[in-house]
């Protein structure tokens, strides 16, 4: 990892720039894909996942019979294991429902709002080198509890035609109502417009690599809703002399062995703790299966030493991490100060792992800076506010006259005649 010390503020931002490509970079590719998908549908998804998958597949859609292996497949054990990770994401994000909001804002006028869900989601769930049924859990179950009508999922396929029996499982005891062999690029598309074996949907959720990410965002401008730009993991630890090398090292490794272009940065006020996690990082990592991947990770990643916690924690908002880990003394300065993070893990014994499976937290959260403006998935990203408002004869006169003076200021004489035509028929009245 990259060591840097004390560095002046007119650095940060390239001290803390990702290793991530640009929109333009991959945009010609995604576009190329969605118009082939547009045009030809089922044909060009099946050439594509023949390309890019390494496999020419006879259906598109998992089958019944498929369903039924994977869930002879899965260990009791994990089954369990699962069992309670849903368990708690499902207490955690029911609690999260709100009742309708009524209020009279006038005599005579009322608005209120409730919530609707959307009806057609699509998740795009990775499984490449690693098949994440976990997200499964993150967005399937908050789909359901909105009550979405139609949950699609798509994941990419094996060599063999298959999707990972874990993934296959998850989504059948989540209630998806539609698993499709297809990923990348062309799953996007599919989910945007629509195809012969892949239904349409309103809004599309869940992490990818770069191209998935560009494929999400490009996607909005044919009428699709996206969660947000989730792309490569990142993960930002704050410790100080307090902080356990090992457990800090072992949280920077947990996110780094995601993949080569994930990032994982340590601030620290403490030159010893930078010593001391190197050490362990070189030590842990040499004992992972994924250690190839993870080391590449590690070079785009960085350890960073300031002299107080007041920079440290504009160095951090400056950032906006996935991830934020607080390993120090003064825990609470950061916790009531931090203004960007997708989602903060407080203290020793609170590894960013746990929000990824079953504390009951979304692991499904803004990358690449994003935390600066978006949410990580909630209830919320699966349903729409809807405003109601009903207005009496009382409630017309007693705000009449204030829209008509507005609508004519504005030079729209048609809204102003809508009010004065019920203005004047309650004087005839």
């Amino acid at each position: 990892m990259k060591k840097i010390y004390n560095p002046d503020k007119t650095t940060w931002l390239e001290v803390l720039k990702r290793p991530t490509q640009t929109v333009a970079d991959i945009e010609n590719t995604v576009l190329n894909v969605f118009d082939k998908v547009k045009s030809e549908g089922d044909i060009a998804i099946n050439e594509f996942t023949q390309k890019f998958d390494g496999v020419l597949l006879d259906e598109i859609l998992v089958s019944v019979e498929e369903i039924e292996e994977a869930k002879n497949i899965i260990s009791e054990e994990l089954k369990e294991a699962i069992g309670l990770a849903k368990s708690n994401i499902e207490t955690f994000h029911a609690a999260q429902k709100t009742s309708k909001i009524s209020v009279e804002t006038v005599d005579g006028v009322s608005c209120w709002q409730e919530k609707r869900p959307i009806q057609k989601v699509g998740l795009y769930i990775p499984g490449g080198t690693a098949p994440l049924f976990s997200t499964i859990l993150m967005l399937a179950i908050p789909a359901n509890l909105a009550g979405c009508q139609e949950i699609v999922l798509c994941s990419p396929p094996n060599k063999e035609g298959k999707i990972n029996p874990a993934i296959l499982y998850t989504a059948n005891l989540c209630g998806v109502t539609k698993i499709c062999k297809v990923g990348g690029i062309q799953a996007v598309a599919g989910m945007t417009f629509g195809t012969k074996s892949i239904p349409q949907v309103y809004k599309i959720f869940g992490p990818g690599n770069q191209f998935v990410t560009v494929a999400k965002q490009l996607a909005t401008k044919f009428g699709v809703a996206i969660d947000m730009p989730a792309g490569p993991s990142e993960l930002l630890v704050v410790a100080d002399d307090n902080a356990n090398a090992a457990f800090v090292a072992s949280d920077l490794l947990s996110q780094a062995e995601h993949g080569k272009d994930s990032q994982v940065i340590m601030v620290t006020t403490s030159k010893k703790m930078i010593d001391g996690v190197e050490q362990e990082i070189e030590k842990q990592l040499e004992i992972l299966p994924r250690k190839d991947i993870a080391r590449i990770a590690i070079e785009n990643s960085k350890l960073i030493y300031v002299e107080n916690d007041e920079l440290a924690l504009d160095l951090i908002n400056e950032y906006g991490p996935e991830h934020f880990i607080v390993c120090v003394k003064n825990e609470d300065f950061y916790i009531n100060n931090i203004a960007n993070a997708g989602s903060v893990f407080i203290g020793d014994y609170t590894p960013e792992s746990a929000g990824d499976y079953a504390s009951g937290t979304n692991h499904t959260l803004p990358t690449n800076g994003y935390a600066k403006q978006y949410s990580g998935v909630n209830l919320d990203s699966f349903m729409k506010s809807m405003t109601f408002q009903k207005i009496s004869a009382k409630g017309i006169q007693n705000i009449g006259t204030a829209i008509e003076l507005m609508a004519e200021a504005e030079g729209l004489q048609a809204h102003k005649n809508a009010v004065t035509l019920r203005l004047e028929s309650l004087k005839k009245g």
